[in-house]
């Protein structure tokens, strides 16, 4: 596939994956996406994870025809973008790894290499290849240590690394178009290092982009606003839409019946989105996206040995774990004898920055009563406060 009369893409698509990174579930598939930059001297983008050697060997040829790599450029050390640097030296042992001094003390843990031949670079560190110019941007924890992201100067195209990547494989439609899985890759993979995104946002609004390649996901070429903005509200911890996420875990059906009362309530009152969901038969990293996405959300769940159900104190893990902030939240929690779950949600969430909760919790003792139903009339209130 051409980028660019120069740039030409030479990745691979994956349909055997279930779980990327060992922990999301990928139903399209994903793609490892490498580019070859064809210049005076060609550099190779990446490689591609190591069930995928042959056919990213074999894409690589079939672009160079009789010539050779000069640089592979090594912006990410994670195995889906590296287990195959051994297998390019192995084919062309005069090509040149390019990378960071962190790149290459990776390199030397995951495959030794000690004798190839190697370019160290800095931060703003330029690389000619002819009429092609390559600048060298450091991204640290956009998401390792070592990322570094690659400017070509001459087509204005953004080499970013993890950055705007998405889940699913290239040749396969998303009928839900880039921002879901994108923001669900965001939030799962890079979103405890807003902060380092952020600065990345920063570094680039100094370049002239027209194209964005990213290692994961299309390329992107037209519309880069949208994307960058939205990378903006994701880095910012900012709401991107109006509407409240309800998130229960239920026993017995009565913390479920208290969810779904509540989120009807919120609809009947005009919220603009209300989302509700069973922690324990639901995607947990789409949850975590929704919970980023939206600008309020409803915590209810069982006491469950002097604790709170497993499932939600998963979920809430995997809030905190990600700074999860900038928020209104509302407690509902349920208990026979010893309710408790209120107090344990409540430290956990003291994590948080700016989580602010609604002044009406709502305490159930095994089923629903009128009381607790005009509470959570009063909890669904100052949800919508927020839209009127």
């Amino acid at each position: 596939m051409k980028v660019t009369n120069d740039i030409k893409y030479i990745g691979v698509n994956d349909h055997q994956v279930d779980l990327f990174e060992g922990q999301y579930i990928v139903p399209r598939g994903m793609a490892y996406n490498s580019y070859v930059i064809v210049d005076e001297k060609i550099a190779v983008m990446d490689t591609v994870d190591v069930r995928f050697g042959d056919e990213w060997i074999s894409n690589l040829k079939a672009e160079l025809g009789e010539r050779k790599p000069d640089y592979l450029i090594v912006q990410h050390v994670e195995p889906d973008h590296s287990a195959n640097i051994g297998r390019l030296i192995e084919e062309f042992p005069d090509a040149v790894m390019v990378g960071n001094a962190k790149t290459f003390a990776m390199i030397g843990q995951f495959y030794g290499l000690g004798d190839a031949r190697k370019l160290i670079v800095k931060n703003g560190d330029s690389l000619e290849l002819g009429k092609h110019i390559l600048k060298f941007v450091f991204a640290p924890m956009v998401h390792w240590p070592e990322v570094m992201v690659t400017y070509d100067e001459t087509d204005k195209v953004l080499f970013s690394a993890d950055a705007f990547g998405k889940f699913g494989a290239n040749d396969v439609e998303d009928p839900e178009g880039w921002a879901c899985e994108a923001r669900r890759y965001y939030f799962g993979i890079v979103g405890k290092y807003g902060m380092q995104a952020k600065n990345l946002l920063k570094a680039a609004a100094g370049l002239d982009i027209s194209i964005i390649c990213p290692l994961h996901g299309p390329v992107l070429s037209e519309n880069l606003g949208y994307y960058i903005d939205l990378y903006d509200k994701w880095s910012g911890y900012t709401p991107e839409t109006k509407g409240v996420l309800v998130a229960y875990t239920s026993v017995y059906g009565h913390t479920k019946e208290a969810s779904l009362y509540v989120a009807e309530r919120l609809k009947e009152g005009g919220c603009p989105k209300v989302k509700a969901v069973d922690l324990a038969r639901s995607d947990w990293a789409e949850n975590v996206e929704d919970a980023f996405r939206y600008d309020q959300m409803v915590l209810a769940t069982t006491t469950y040995n002097m604790d709170i159900f497993p499932f939600m104190r998963q979920f809430i893990d995997h809030l905190t774990e990600r700074n999860y902030q900038n928020r209104k939240v509302a407690l509902i929690e349920n208990g026979t004898w010893a309710p408790a779950a209120l107090k344990v949600m409540r430290e956990m969430l003291s994590k948080c920055k700016n989580v602010v909760e609604t002044e009406t919790s709502v305490t159930i003792k095994s089923a629903m009563t009128d009381e607790n139903k005009a509470a959570l009339d009063k909890m669904a209130e100052e949800l919508l406060a927020a839209y009127k």
